[in-house]
């Protein structure tokens, strides 16, 4: 699934990935009055957030299937649909946040479950290719 970034799609949200020598990281934003890390990031208008780089890395909180297409809008996939698991992720000492989850059978879901953040390949309604991201089983634990 990784992609030269020359030849990638575009991501799907501006502002929700970063790409670096050390691959792809999700764009957060932290509360200078607080310290309290949000995804995704907010505006860069704001001046109350630094922006952040996430954790690659993290375990399975919560997940279920997604067995039915979402409502439109929001969701801006095809019509043709297929059930995918999404996932609450804890990253160590940033957040939880939701995700796809993939490269795994929906059986072998199981909280704990050490994941790694990847990109995924997303079509909209249109056609148009973009980028998202998943997070993955860890190689050894499930994959």
């Amino acid at each position: 699934m990784s992609q030269h970034p020359d030849t990638r799609a575009p991501a799907i949200a501006d502002d929700l990935l970063s790409w670096n020598a050390g691959g792809l990281r999700l764009v957060a934003s932290r509360e200078h009055a607080t310290g309290r890390t949000v995804f995704p990031a907010r505006s860069g208008d704001d001046d109350r957030f630094d922006r952040v780089l996430l954790g690659t890395h993290g375990t399975l909180w919560s997940w279920t299937i997604q067995r039915f297409r979402p409502k439109s809008p929001p969701y801006a996939g095809p019509e043709a649909f297929e059930p995918y698991a999404v996932g609450y992720v804890e990253l160590p000492g940033e957040l939880v946040i939701e995700a796809r989850l993939t490269s795994v059978a929906f059986n072998d879901l199981r909280i704990g479950m050490a994941l790694r953040l990847v990109p995924l390949a997303f079509t909209l309604a249109s056609g148009d290719e973009r980028t998202t991201f998943a997070f993955a089983p860890i190689q050894g634990d499930g994959a």
